[in-house]
C-alpha cells in the first residue's frame, strides 16, 4: 500500500505525505476497532479480562502490534496485538472463542461497509472541494484496510482470528496438536504477505466484497 503511493508518479510530494498520513490513521482505526471488537464481544459473553487488561480502550497504542502493523501499513494484509480472552469464563467455551474471534473481522466489514456508503453518497454528490477529497480518500482507505483486515485474519494461522475459529471444527485434541505451532505462525504470514499467488486471491476475495457492498448500497442509493 505504501509501496504504491510512493510509486505513484501522478501524485506531488504534498499530496503522497498526505496519503501516508491517511493510511497511517486508517490502519491505527482498523487496527483498534477490530480489538475492541473482539474484547467487547468476549465482555457481552461473561468475560472480562480485555477489560481489565486496558483493551476496551479506543487507544490505539494499546492494540498495536509493531510487525503485524507494519505489514498492513505496507501490504494492505496484516494483524493487531492479541486481546486476551479467558475462555473458562464462557457458559459454552467453544461457542464463545468462535464468537469472540469472529467478532474482530465482523466489526471490520461493518466499518468498510460504513465507508463504502460514504464513498458512494459522496460520489453521487461530488468533490467539489479539498475537505470532501480528503474524507473521500479516508473512506477509500477504510474499505481497503478494513477488507484487509478483517479478511486476512479469516486465516487459520496463528495468531489470526481463524486460527481459534479451528476449535469449534477440529476435535479438542487434534487442536492442540494444531497450535503448538503457533510458535512458526509469523514465519507463515510474513511468506504469506509476500507470495505473489496469495495477495491476488485476497485482492479478488476484496474485490468480491466490494461488488456485494455496491449492489446492497444501490437498492437504497441509487
Amino acid at each position: 500500500m505504501l509501496f504504491n503511493i510512493l510509486a505513484n508518479t501522478s501524485m506531488s510530494f504534498t499530496q503522497k505525505l498526505l496519503m501516508i498520513l491517511i493510511t497511517l490513521f486508517c490502519v491505527l482505526l482498523s487496527l483498534t476497532v477490530h480489538e475492541v471488537g473482539h474484547g467487547f464481544a468476549a465482555y457481552l459473553m461473561g468475560d472480562r479480562t480485555a477489560k481489565y487488561s486496558g483493551r476496551l480502550s479506543m487507544n490505539p497504542l494499546r492494540h498495536f502490534d509493531p510487525i503485524g502493523g507494519l505489514c498492513l501499513f505496507l501490504f494492505g494484509f496484516g494483524w493487531a496485538k492479541p486481546v486476551p480472552v479467558n475462555p473458562y469464563n464462557f457458559n459454552n467455551q467453544k461457542a464463545g472463542m468462535v464468537l469472540t474471534s469472529l467478532a474482530g473481522p465482523l466489526t471490520n466489514f461493518i466499518m468498510a461497509f460504513i465507508a463504502q456508503v460514504i464513498v458512494t453518497l459522496l460520489q453521487s454528490i461530488g468533490i467539489g472541494n479539498d475537505v470532501l477529497y480528503v474524507i473521500y480518500m479516508i473512506c477509500y482507505y477504510l474499505i481497503i484496510i478494513n477488507l484487509g483486515l478483517g479478511l486476512f485474519n479469516l486465516i487459520p494461522v496463528p495468531p489470526l482470528d481463524g486460527s481459534k475459529i479451528l476449535s469449534a471444527v477440529l476435535p479438542t485434541d487434534l487442536y492442540f496438536k494444531y497450535m503448538q505451532y503457533e510458535r512458526f505462525g509469523f514465519i507463515v504470514l510474513i511468506l504469506l504477505i509476500n507470495f505473489g499467488p496469495f495477495n491476488r486471491i485476497l485482492n479478488l476475495l476484496m474485490n468480491g466484497v466490494m461488488w456485494i457492498y455496491d449492489l446492497v448500497i444501490g437498492v437504497f442509493i441509487h
